[in-house]
């Protein structure tokens, strides 16, 4: 609910011509009529002009007020927050044939502007990912004697497990959906075959391949080049109220191929990535690591002519490359897999690349003037941009003798120091990122710039904003520089994933909205209301609602448990059909890292998803003449979606079903019967999802024997799903459908809604 300013008086020029005419016989009686052009009617006229005018001014004092308000309690707007993803970067000329390094801050165009956030290594390399996919059980039978020859002839004791080289993400396309490189591959690996660029004579491939080698292997230089792998990890929607604690990194091994004893064995190099330089955080998020690449010496694979190398793909060497022209330009094969001796069954993968680099939706500015200092105290310079973010900003004050010295962001330069002259010699300033202002001190808490010195912006990266929410395949033209200062030879730039996370800057009507729930909780959560203020404001998510749960442990689905406090939250979605919304893992994980530092001590926190009970809807109607019948049953479905829709502007009261709340069948035959058209409610029948025969399937829920009418019954932690609605025209009378199933295929019928069913988790 916004705070609305007061009006300290709402009346206008009629309103003040009105009640000044109705004063007149009391204080003048003897004018009787004061009609218009009339002397008296002009002057009433006048003054109610004068006063509109100075009731407009007086009303917007509580405005000012409150904007003075939100300076005193120190609430400044929020800055915009940058969209982020990741690119593959690859050269323009595929004649290029030497690794080249390239600064951050690499300008990516597009519908807006874009940077690179890391240094990054581009090699002239390509790389595929493949698993060894294990057959299916026809593609075993069918390749039985197959199957059995090659275990006589590779003398394999024991039984074979037959696989199939399967490549992921072709043409460097993420799959939204994820793919399980460990529980679907015969050896619990990840391949990725590193290539050189195709020769322009196909005798000369052998030449390319070890010009390439020595690239990467770093050549007479000695100085191994580094590979960036851009790895987005398929991050599952947890159960309801699984406990969902932070990431943990999954420990993996890297390794590359090399010469064993002879060229017909393969062994292995471990690689280890460079230490802080893990973007992925073990895995647990999108992000790039670099692995040091070892001597040129050592970087070989073996051959996949089964003439040459008849044990090639056999055993733990890596996937047979029956493609000729890809077996030429093999150089190496990657290889992760589990760490030895750790437990880990499953890794899903969105995308998995190299020459990866991250992005974020941010533009560097360095180098420039923003002003001359005036000698007063508390001056206030502008930046050249706002959303300004903090850690990047770097401020420089001309001083005299000593040119330009840097000048250091505190939060508060009233609170500088305890000691007086500290605070009185301190080199700071006060930053309000969101419109891009600087403050400096007085003399007292802060030194004052002396006059006439210049002040400049030595660096700083400016932007944000929902715009660089970006579909894949959008961005691809870099310009890049190297890391010695010279122009980087021409790249291009592949963007497997959409940009996300971007949102705007915080306006001032969101920020008043704000001043109730600071002053009330102080960023700390005590009450209800505390809860679902701060989850509000948690940054990295969209929060669409929120309910607390005070003493329910959800693990046990137990009430009135002393410490415990349970908050249930789902991310904002427009209202359409089934999936309800859902948060996923990073949802839930950031808004308890948002909200754990800020509850009491001693509180046992946990932040869940909600437990959708699936909900079928039948009914009849009888429509009034005039009415269009198509348009009419599509409100009426409508209608029953917002009703039970769980965020704002569904629900009773426009903000969501509410938590725990009963379905009721005469509920919903109100809500139908004031569609526009519907004459007459026939009847509802509501729907339970029960086990059957041949899975789940619909049942019709029981009726009250004391009124016969049905609902759906709702713990306190649960909310209903409409997975299904049938609505139908007949005569007046007629019942509802008592079978979902009543039409040969319903969810491809005009008159119902297609919907999917959803698995059970949130």
């Amino acid at each position: 609910m916004p705070i609305l300013p007061p009006s300290l008086d709402d009346r206008r020029f009629d309103d003040l011509v009105e009640e000044l005419i109705a004063r007149i016989p009391a204080h003048t009686p003897e004018w009787t009529n004061p009609r218009l052009g009339d002397p008296g009617r002009t002057l009433i006229e006048l003054f109610a002009w004068l006063g509109d005018t100075l009731l407009y001014r007086a009303n917007l004092i509580p405005e000012r007020q409150r904007l003075v308000f939100l300076k005193l309690l120190g609430i400044g707007l929020k800055p915009a927050r940058p969209a982020t993803g990741l690119v593959s970067l690859a050269f323009a000329q595929p004649t290029e044939r030497r690794a080249v390094t390239v600064r951050p801050g690499a300008r990516i165009e597009g519908p807006v502007p874009f940077e690179t956030l890391g240094e990054t290594t581009v090699l002239p390399i390509t790389a595929r990912a493949f698993i060894k996919r294990p057959l299916t059980d026809a593609e075993r039978t069918q390749a039985g004697e197959l199957i059995a020859g090659l275990t006589r002839i590779h003398r394999i004791r024991g039984s074979a497990k037959a696989y199939q080289t399967h490549p992921l993400f072709d043409d460097a396309t993420a799959d939204p959906a994820g793919v399980d490189v460990f529980a679907t591959s015969a050896d619990h690996a990840l391949w990725i075959a590193l290539f050189a660029p195709e020769a322009a004579q196909p005798d000369a491939q052998g030449a390319v391949n070890d010009e390439i080698a020595a690239a990467i292997g770093g050549g007479d230089g000695g100085v191994p080049a580094l590979l960036s792998v851009g790895i987005v990890p398929a991050l599952a929607m947890p159960d309801a109220f699984e406990d969902v604690p932070l990431s943990v990194p999954v420990p993996v091994q890297w390794e590359i191929t090399t010469r064993g004893r002879s060229d017909l064995e393969t062994d292995y190099l471990t690689l280890e990535p460079i230490a802080g330089a893990d973007g992925t955080a073990g895995l647990t998020q999108p992000g790039v690591l670099r692995l040091a690449m070892p001597d040129e010496s050592f970087i070989w694979a073996p051959s996949n002519d089964v003439a040459v190398n008849p044990a090639a793909g056999v055993g733990d060497t890596p996937p047979r490359l029956d493609d000729p022209a890809l077996a030429g330009r093999l150089l190496a094969w990657l290889r992760m897999r589990p760490r030895a001796g750790q437990q880990v069954d499953r890794l899903s993968l969105t995308w998995i690349g190299i020459n990866a680099v991250a992005i974020d939706q941010r533009t560097t500015m360095t180098g420039r003037v923003l002003g001359v200092s005036s000698g007063a105290g508390d001056q206030a310079l502008s930046l050249p941009g706002g959303s300004v973010d903090p850690a990047t900003l770097q401020i420089q004050v001309e001083e005299p003798g000593r040119g330009y010295q840097p000048w250091q962001r505190v939060d508060d330069l009233a609170a500088i120091s305890p000691d007086a002259r500290a605070a009185r010699e301190a080199a700071a300033f006060e930053l309000d990122p969101e419109a891009g202002t600087l403050r400096f001190g007085d003399g007292v808490r802060g030194r004052i710039p002396e006059r006439q010195m210049r002040v400049r912006l030595a660096s700083g990266r400016f932007g944000g904003g929902r715009a660089g929410n970006l579909p894949a395949g959008t961005l691809t033209e870099i310009a890049a520089t190297r890391i010695d200062g010279r122009p980087a030879p021409a790249l291009k730039a592949s963007q497997p994933i959409p940009t996300a996370g971007g949102a705007d800057a915080e306006t001032v009507a969101e920020a008043q909205r704000r001043i109730p729930s600071v002053l009330r909780h102080r960023d700390r959560a005590v009450t209800a209301e505390d809860y679902r203020a701060l989850a509000a404001e948690a940054p990295g998510v969209d929060v669409g609602r929120v309910d607390v749960l005070p003493r329910f442990k959800p693990h046990d689905r137990r009430t009135g448990v002393p410490g415990v406090v349970s908050v249930m939250a789902l991310p904002r979605q427009a209202m359409s059909g089934p999936p309800n919304p859902r948060p996923d893992r990073p949802f839930i994980e950031r808004l308890h890292a948002h909200l754990s530092p800020r509850t009491p001590l001693a509180t046992e926190l946990y932040v869940i998803g909600c437990e959708y009970v699936p909900l079928g809807v039948s009914t009849a109607i009888t429509l009034r003449d005039g009415h269009d019948r198509d348009a009419t049953l599509f409100a009426v479905r409508e209608a029953v979606k917002r009703l039970l829709w769980p965020l704002a502007p569904g629900g009773p009261d426009g903000t969501g079903w509410p938590l725990g709340r009963d379905v009721r069948e005469r509920e919903l035959e109100v809500e139908i019967s004031r569609v526009p058209g519907v004459l007459e409610v026939g009847g509802i029948n509501l729907f339970g999802r029960a086990d059957g025969e041949n899975g789940p399937d619909w049942r019709l829920l029981p009726r009250s024997t004391a009124d016969p009418s049905q609902m759906l019954p709702l713990a306190d932690w649960q909310l209903p799903e409409l997975l299904s609605v049938l609505v139908v025209d007949g005569r007046p009378g007629e019942a509802a459908p008592g079978d979902l199933r009543a039409l040969p295929n319903p969810f491809a019928d005009a008159d119902a809604v297609a919907v999917p069913v959803v698995p059970e988790v949130c």
